[in-house]
């Protein structure tokens, strides 16, 4: 089973990055594609809709539709973003705060989100 995903992060550091605290205004959104327990594929893309003085959470959780994500890393959400996700099917993680990518991927992947 083949499952993408979106963390925000704070730069182009890929899964050494750290997570964002913010989500819609986040720099950059790290994609991982992730097949069975393995890492496929790492892609870390500007977020275009960050500098956007109204809409930026809806924007956002639209780009990340349009990419076919599945479950996005979050420090936090408000309730409207929250459920937007849940209109796109999109699954959301809360992950601690100052988390870098890499240690959120292990953890993932030690879970059984991949077996069902």
């Amino acid at each position: 089973m083949s499952i993408r995903l979106a963390i925000p992060t704070k730069g182009y550091k890929g899964m050494n990055d750290l997570i964002s605290d913010v989500f819609g205004r986040a720099e950059t959104f790290t994609y991982i594609d992730v097949e069975g327990k393995e890492v496929k594929n790492i892609e870390v893309i500007e977020n275009s809709s960050r500098d956007f003085k109204l809409g930026v959470g809806p924007l956002t959780v639209k780009m990340l539709a349009d990419k076919g994500i599945d479950i996005v890393f979050v420090t936090d959400l408000g309730p409207g973003v929250s459920q937007l996700l849940e209109e796109f099917n999109i699954k959301k993680i809360v992950i601690e705060h100052d988390t870098r990518v890499t240690d959120a991927v292990i953890e993932f992947l030690k879970q059984d989100y991949l077996d069902n």
